[in-house]
C-alpha cells in the first residue's frame, strides 16, 4: 500500500533507532495523494507529454511550436485541481532558452496524473492563445482545418535575448570591497556562531529552510527558535495555470533548493562559507557547497552618534557593524535571500529579499487586467509574496506575557495658564491575556509597541522585554471564503501569539500544497482563546508585499524595495544600551588630540588597514553534479 511515513531518527549525532511518528503526529495516516511532487514524477510527466501527448498533434507541434523534442520547457502550476484527491496539473510551455520563464509560447496542458498506473494518465484540457480544447487531438483538428487563431512566437536565441543576464556593458573599475583588517571578529564552530555578545546555533530544514536555535545575548537566552516557516505566492492571469497558481514553496523545499553562493555578489568575498546537507529525492544526503555564508558587515552608517556644539564640544558614536547569516533559495523562477542580522545593541532582524525572474503568461485578450506587458508576447503576472516566521522568544526565562504599549492624545489644562489647553501624548498600556486578543489580522490596527514581557524587572522597575516590530506591506492573502484558505490561514495574521506546544511545531505542512482543501495543518486551529499570561509563548509573524511585474523586471527582478521582515528589539531588557560596551565606540572632545590612536581608534586606520589581505582565488561549485 503506497504510504507517507514520517520517521524520527536518533539520537544525534550517531543515530541508533528510528521511529514511525506519522499517526501520533497527525492523528492517523496521511492520504497518499497529499504527497509532494518529487523529481521522479515530474520526469515521468515530461516523458508522458513527449511520448504520448505532443505526437497526437504533429502538424501543430512542428509548424507552430517548431518542436524538436528539446526546445520546450515546462513549468508546473499548483495546487493540482479543485478538491481533495485531485492530482490534475496545468503545465505551461516555454521556449527552452536562458530565462525561459519570460518566453511563453501560448500552450498549456492540463494533465491528470492521479493514477499510480501511468498508462491511465490523460490530458483533461488544452489551452492555446485564449482558447480551450478537449485535448491535443481537437487542437490539431482545429489547426489543420484553419479554425485555430495562431500567434507564432519568434524563435529566441539560446541565450534568451532580452531575458539574458549577461551584462550589457564591459567590466570597468571594481566595486568597493569589504575586508577585516585583523581577520574575522566572529567564530564559527560546526553550527555554532559567536559574535560580540551574541551566540546561536544554525540549521537548515529541507522544507522550511534557514533556522536558528538557542539565541543568546550577553550569555542569556533571548529565543529558543527563530525559523522560516513558509513562502507563499498567489498569482493572477487570464491563462489557466497563472490564474490557479498558489505556490507554497515549503512543499517544494526552501532548504532543498538552497543555492550555492557566489563570493563577491551573493555574499562579501571574504565571508565564511558553509556547506549544507539535505536528504531529498534520494537515498543519500546531498551536499550543497558554500550554500550558507556568515560575515560581519559595516553598514556604512552609525548605530548611534551625537555631535555636541552646545555647552561642551565633543563627538561620540558607534559604527553600525552587524553579523549576517545568509542563505539564498532558488525555487523555480524566484530567488529568496534569507538573512538573520545580529546588531550590537541586542537587536535581531529577520529579513527576506526577493529577486530572480518574474513568472509570466502568454499575452492575449484582456491580459492587461492581470499585469503589465513585458515583451512582445509576455505578460508579467500580478502576484503576492507572503512569508511566515516562527519566533519562540524566551525573555529572561520561559514564562512570558504579551504587553502592548501605544500612544493617545489627551487634552490637558496648562498648569501655568489654566485657560489654555495642551494636546499631550500619553502612554497606553495593556496586557493581552488570550490568544484571540493576540491574533492581529492583516488589516487590523496593531499596537505600535508590542513585546514579550518577563517576570523580572530592570533597574528602573520596568518589566524586561523584547519588542516585535514588523516591516511589511502585505495585502489580502486570499479570500477567507476560498475552499483552500484554511491551508493558508497563517497568512490571515500579521502577528499571532500562541502558547508553545510540542504538537504545534510548524504553522503549515508540506502536504498542504497538493491538498489545501483538507489541510494537514491549519494554523487557524492554533488560536483557541487560551490564556497567554505568564506562559511559554510563540510569535508567528507574517510579512509580505505585492508584485506587479513591470518593464524594469526585465531581465530580472531587483532586491531594492522587495524586502520584508521583522525586528526583535530589547525594550527595557537592559538598564542601558548594551552597545555602550562595544570596543568599536568613538569619543573625543575639542580639548583632546583626536589624531592620536590612544584617544581615537579611527586615527589608527591608516596604519591598521594599510595592507589589503590576500584574497583567495575565486571558486564556485554550483555547477557540479547537477
Amino acid at each position: 500500500e503506497p504510504n507517507i511515513t514520517e520517521l524520527v531518527v536518533g539520537p544525534l549525532p550517531r543515530p541508533a533507532y528510528h521511529r514511525d511518528v506519522t499517526v501520533r503526529k497527525y492523528g492517523g495516516k496521511v492520504p497518499y495523494h497529499r504527497r509532494p511532487t518529487l523529481a521522479a514524477e515530474y520526469k515521468q510527466i515530461g516523458g508522458f507529454l513527449k511520448s504520448r501527448v505532443f505526437p497526437s498533434a504533429p502538424a501543430f507541434m512542428q509548424q507552430v511550436m517548431e518542436y524538436d523534442g528539446a526546445n520546450l520547457a515546462m513549468v508546473t502550476a499548483a495546487p493540482r485541481g479543485f478538491q481533495s484527491g485531485d492530482r490534475v496539473t496545468w503545465f505551461v510551455l516555454f521556449q527552452n532558452v536562458s530565462g525561459f520563464f519570460l518566453h511563453p509560447v501560448g500552450l498549456e496542458v492540463l494533465v491528470d496524473h492521479s493514477s499510480l498506473d501511468m498508462s491511465e494518465w490523460a490530458v483533461s484540457r488544452v489551452f492555446y492563445n485564449g482558447q480551450y480544447y478537449r485535448d491535443m487531438v481537437q487542437l490539431e483538428s482545429a489547426y489543420v482545418q484553419g479554425r485555430l487563431s495562431v500567434e507564432k512566437v519568434r524563435k529566441a536565441p539560446q541565450d534568451g535575448d532580452f531575458s539574458s543576464m549577461k551584462p550589457r556593458a564591459p567590466a570597468a573599475a571594481p566595486f568597493p570591497l569589504q575586508f577585516e583588517p585583523q581577520g574575522p571578529r566572529y567564530r564559527v564552530r560546526n553550527n555554532q556562531v559567536l559574535f560580540q555578545g551574541w551566540s546561536f546555533a544554525f540549521g537548515m530544514s529541507v522544507s522550511r529552510g534557514l533556522r536558528l536555535f538557542d539565541i543568546r545575548h550577553k550569555g542569556e537566552r533571548v529565543a529558543y527558535e527563530i525559523s522560516v516557516q513558509e513562502a507563499l505566492s498567489v498569482y493572477g492571469s487570464n491563462c489557466p495555470a497563472g490564474m490557479s497558481t498558489r505556490y507554497m514553496d515549503g512543499s517544494f523545499g526552501l532548504g532543498r533548493y538552497t543555492s550555492p553562493l557566489v563570493p563577491g555578489v551573493d555574499c562579501p568575498y571574504l565571508a565564511t562559507f558553509v556547506d549544507t546537507l539535505s536528504l531529498s529525492d534520494s537515498l543519500r544526503p546531498e551536499k550543497r557547497k558554500a550554500s550558507l555564508c556568515i560575515f560581519e558587515q559595516n553598514l556604512g552608517s552609525p548605530l548611534r552618534r551625537h555631535y555636541s556644539n552646545l555647552q561642551s564640544l565633543y563627538y561620540g558614536g558607534l559604527v553600525n557593524s552587524a553579523l549576517v547569516l545568509r542563505s539564498i533559495t532558488t525555487v523555480g523562477n524566484y530567488d529568496y535571500v534569507w538573512d538573520f542580522i545580529f546588531y550590537q545593541n541586542g537587536a535581531l532582524e529577520g529579513k527576506v529579499q526577493a529577486t530572480g525572474y518574474p513568472s509570466s503568461s502568454f499575452l492575449h485578450g484582456d491580459g492587461l487586467r492581470y499585469g503589465n506587458r513585458l515583451w512582445e508576447h509576455t505578460l508579467g503576472t500580478i502576484h503576492t509574496h507572503f512569508v511566515n516566521y516562527k519566533v519562540d522568544l524566551d525573555v529572561a526565562g520561559v514564562k512570558n506575557s504579551l504587553v502592548a504599549h501605544d500612544m493617545v492624545f489627551e487634552m490637558a489644562q496648562a498648569p501655568w495658564s489654566p485657560e489654555q489647553q495642551i494636546e499631550r501624548p500619553r502612554l497606553t498600556k495593556k496586557v493581552l491575556d488570550t490568544e484571540d486578543q493576540a491574533a492581529f489580522l492583516l488589516h487590523s490596527k496593531m499596537p505600535r509597541y508590542i513585546y514579550f514581557a518577563a517576570n523580572s524587572k530592570n533597574k528602573w522597575g520596568h518589566q524586561r522585554g523584547y519588542r516585535i516590530q514588523i516591516t511589511s506591506s502585505a495585502g489580502d492573502h486570499i479570500p477567507e471564503a476560498s475552499s483552500m484558505e484554511r491551508a493558508l490561514s497563517w497568512a490571515r495574521y500579521q502577528l499571532a501569539v500562541t502558547r508553545r506546544k510540542e504538537e504545534e511545531p510548524t504553522s503549515t505542512s508540506i502536504y498542504n500544497q497538493n491538498d489545501p482543501w483538507t489541510p494537514t495543518v491549519a494554523f487557524a486551529d492554533f488560536i483557541n482563546n487560551e490564556t497567554i499570561t505568564n506562559e511559554d509563548l510563540v510569535a508567528w509573524i507574517t510579512a509580505g508585499f505585492l508584485h506587479i511585474p513591470h518593464s524594469e523586471d526585465i531581465p530580472n527582478t531587483v532586491t531594492v524595495g522587495n524586502s520584508v521582515g521583522f525586528l526583535l528589539r530589547p525594550y527595557n531588557y537592559y538598564d542601558l544600551d548594551p552597545s555602550i560596551y562595544s570596543q568599536d565606540g568613538v569619543f573625543f572632545t575639542s580639548e583632546q588630540d583626536f589624531t592620536a590612536c590612544e584617544i581615537n581608534p579611527l586615527a589608527c586606520l591608516p596604519k591598521t588597514a594599510s595592507c589589503l589581505p590576500n584574497f583567495p582565488p575565486f571558486t564556485f561549485d554550483g555547477f557540479r553534479n547537477m
